[in-house]
C-alpha cells in the first residue's frame, strides 16, 4: 500500500507572477509552495519510473534506493519549509478576514432588524440587539489586532498540534452566544424605565429559565479543558501520536489529523450548531430573558459531548512491531539475516495520522541494535511504497554485531514501539 503525498503543485524558486520569492510575501510563499510541491511530485514520479538516476548508483539497486531516497528527503525539506512560510503568511492575514467576517455579521444583523421592522416599527429590543452586537464586534476586532500573528479571533481555538480544536471552537461559540444573550439583556436593562420591566428582565436571568443553556455551556467548556488535558497525558504516555499540521484548516473541525472524516467531530459539531441555532431563535423571539433550551434537547447536546469525548479516549495507540522477516529477492535462497540484508519490519501505526508527507516519512528510524538506520524512502507512482503503517523496509548495516539484535521503530511523531529480538549472523 503506497502512501500517498498531497498537495497542489509548486517549484522551489517559485515566484508569484512577477518576481517575489520572500517569505515575508504572503502571495510570494502562497505560489512558492506551489511550484515546489509540483516540482517534488514530478521528481518522484520520475524516480518511480526509473529515471534520472545518475550512472554512478544506476548498478546496484541499494545504492539508487539510498541516492534516491536521500534526494527526496532533501527536496521534502525543502517543501516542508516553503509549506511553514505558506502557513505562517496565511495566519498573517487571517485576522483581516476574521474582522469583515464579524462586522458582516453585524451588518446582517442590522439588515435582518430592518427588514423585521417594516410594518411593526423600531423597538428597543431591536436597538439593544444592535448596542450588544457592536460591543461584541468591537471586542472581537480588538482580540484580533492582538492576535493577528495566530489569526485573530481564531487564535484561541488553534491547538499545539496547529489544528482547529474541536472541542475549542464549540465552546467559544456557545461562550460568545451567552456573553452576547447576556449584553443583550443588560443594554435593554439600561434603557428600561418603569420598575416593572427592570424586574422583568433582572427576572430574565433567574438559573429557573436559563437552566438548560447554562448546563450545555458549562458541560462544553468542561469538554474542551478535559479533552485538552486528555490527549496531553496520552502523548506524554505514548498513547497517542501527535504530528503537527502546517497550518490550521476549517476542515480539522470535522476531520481527524490524517484528514478522514470523523464521527465523533462531526456529530459533535452538527448537533452543537443546530442547538446554538435553537437558542438564537428562542432569544430572538423572547429578547427579554436567557434562552429556555429545552431539557430534551439539552440533554441531547450532552450526549453528543460524552460521545466526542469517548472518541477521544479511544483514538490513537502505541505503534507495535509485530514481526521482523529477512526480504528474500526473486531468484535468491532462504537463509538466516545477515548484515547487509534487507528486512521487513511487520507491524501497526508506523505512520502516525497526518505523516503522510515525504517530509515526515524520512523521520523514521528503525534501531538494529545500537544503531539507528534512517528508513528509506522508495517512490511509486502516486506515493510511496516505504515505508507503511504496517510494514517498512531497511537494510541491516554492517556495523551491526552478530547473534541477539534488538530490532525498535521510532516514528516520526517520536514515539517508539516495542523491542523484537532477532538473530543476525556473519
Amino acid at each position: 500500500m503506497a502512501v500517498q503525498e498531497t498537495g497542489l503543485g509548486t517549484d522551489v524558486d517559485g515566484m508569484h507572477g512577477g518576481g517575489c520569492t520572500c517569505g515575508d510575501c504572503p502571495h510570494g510563499a502562497r505560489e512558492g509552495h506551489r511550484r515546489a510541491v509540483a516540482a517534488f511530485l514530478r521528481r518522484r514520479d520520475e524516480f518511480a519510473a526509473g529515471q534520472g538516476l545518475p550512472a554512478a548508483v544506476a548498478h546496484s539497486a541499494s545504492a539508487s534506493r539510498q541516492w534516491v531516497s536521500e534526494e527526496l528527503t532533501q527536496r521534502a525539506e525543502a517543501v516542508a519549509e516553503r509549506g511553514r512560510a505558506e502557513g505562517a503568511a496565511r495566519l498573517a492575514r487571517l485576522w483581516r478576514r476574521t474582522v469583515c467576517a464579524v462586522w458582516g455579521a453585524v451588518l446582517a444583523l442590522l439588515l435582518g432588524e430592518a427588514l423585521t421592522a417594516v410594518g411593526t416599527g423600531w423597538t428597543g429590543a431591536r436597538t439593544a440587539a444592535l448596542a450588544a452586537a457592536l460591543v461584541v464586534a468591537g471586542t472581537l476586532s480588538a482580540a484580533s489586532w492582538l492576535h493577528r500573528a495566530r489569526g485573530g479571533v481564531l487564535a484561541p481555538v488553534i491547538g499545539e498540534d496547529n489544528r482547529m480544536s474541536t472541542s475549542r471552537t464549540v465552546a467559544a461559540c456557545w461562550v460568545l452566544f451567552v456573553g452576547y444573550a447576556v449584553l443583550l439583556l443588560a443594554a435593554r436593562l439600561a434603557g428600561a424605565s418603569g420598575h416593572a420591566e427592570r424586574d422583568a428582565l433582572i427576572s430574565g436571568l433567574d438559573l429557573a429559565r436559563g437552566a438548560g443553556v447554562v448546563t450545555v455551556l458549562a458541560v462544553v467548556c468542561g469538554i474542551a479543558v478535559l479533552v485538552r488535558r486528555v490527549v496531553s497525558l496520552r502523548v506524554l504516555a505514548q498513547r497517542l501520536q501527535k504530528v503537527p499540521a502546517h497550518r490550521p484548516r476549517a476542515a480539522d473541525l470535522l476531520t481527524d489529523d490524517s484528514g478522514r472524516g470523523a464521527f465523533a467531530d462531526i456529530q459533535y459539531v452538527a448537533i452543537s450548531a443546530v442547538a446554538l441555532l435553537f437558542a438564537a431563535v428562542r432569544l430572538a423571539r423572547r429578547p427579554d430573558q436567557l434562552p429556555d433550551l429545552p431539557w430534551g434537547l439539552g440533554v441531547v447536546v450532552l450526549i453528543s459531548a460524552a460521545t466526542y469525548l469517548a472518541g477521544k479516549y479511544a483514538e490513537g495507540g502505541r505503534p507495535v512491531v509485530l514481526s521482523v522477516v529477512r526480504v528474500r529477492e526473486p531468484g535468491d535462497l532462504d537463509g538466516p539475516i545477515r548484515t547487509g540484508d534487507d528486512i521487513e519490519i511487520r507491524g501497526a501505526g508506523f505512520v502516525p495520522p497526518g505523516a503522510q508527507g515525504a517530509d515526515r516519512l524520512s523521520r523514521m528510524v528503525v534501531r538494529i541494535g545500537t544503531v539507528d538506520v534512517h528508513v528509506p524512502l522508495v517512490p511509486v507512482a502516486g506515493g510511496f511504497s516505504n515505508p507503511t503503517d504496517t510494514a517498512l523496509t531497511v537494510p541491516v548495516p554492517a556495523d551491526v554485531e552478530p547473534g541477539a539484535v534488538e530490532v525498535q521503530v521510532v516514528t516520526a511523531a517520536g514515539v517508539a514501539t516495542n523491542r523484537c529480538i532477532v538473530q543476525v549472523t556473519d
